[in-house]
């Protein structure tokens, strides 16, 4: 391994932090303003990724961004959805606050084109924020849509399967999403700053 490469392994474990790494970071509210008091910043990263890793699609996910699609969406904004696991259900995001009209879903066949279509929707700077559902990812793929995202000055979320979450990422934040009694748990892996050592729950 060369310097450069064990200096960007070292960069990415998400037990190091930087003093002051957070000072001026930019974000956006999730929209649930306990999980806001958790997060350095008080919300979702802008210009950088954000992890969410899942024991499988479908345990209450979207709960988490939902707030934040509907805010944006309701300001003017875009919000793209690449390769979501289901057809999103139109009349469900409109109950949440969804403007449909302002939300672009992609499908593409492949999980190449899901890598390049999620990296083309983060770099072209009209998309607020890019939901993305990816499969899987190398340390170059998600370097890609972290640079890509940090072009664009967008919020990528990615939905990852759980058993990624010991690959090292240059995702600004980090998130485990897991079922619990009554509704949903999220314990924040990796952040820019002190990690909180409580998860975070909210009813489903």
């Amino acid at each position: 391994m060369s310097r450069e490469q064990a200096l960007a392994a070292l960069l990415d474990d998400p037990k190091l932090w930087c003093g002051g790494e957070h000072a001026g970071l930019r974000t956006e509210t999730t929209g649930h303003p306990d999980f806001d008091r958790l997060l350095p910043g008080g919300g979702w990263p802008v210009g950088a990724l954000s992890e969410l890793l899942l024991p499988h699609p479908g345990v209450g996910e979207l709960q988490l961004v939902l707030p934040w699609l509907a805010r944006l969406t309701q300001a003017g904004g875009r919000a793209a959805l690449v390769g979501p696991p289901h057809l999103p259900y139109a009349p469900a995001l409109a109950d949440a606050g969804v403007v449909l009209s302002r939300l672009l879903v992609v499908n593409p066949e492949s999980e190449g084109a899901r890598h390049w279509a999620a990296e083309q929707l983060l770099r072209a700077a009209c998309f607020g924020t890019v939901l993305a559902w990816p499969g899987r990812l190398d340390g170059q793929d998600l370097r890609r849509l972290q640079l890509a995202a940090e072009t664009g000055h967008a919020i990528g979320i990615l939905f990852r399967d759980l058993g990624q979450e010991s690959q090292a990422s240059p995702a600004a934040l980090r998130i485990r999403l897991e079922s619990v009694a009554g509704g949903l748990s999220a314990r924040i892996l990796k952040c820019r700053g002190r990690v909180p050592s409580q998860p975070f729950r909210w009813a489903a």
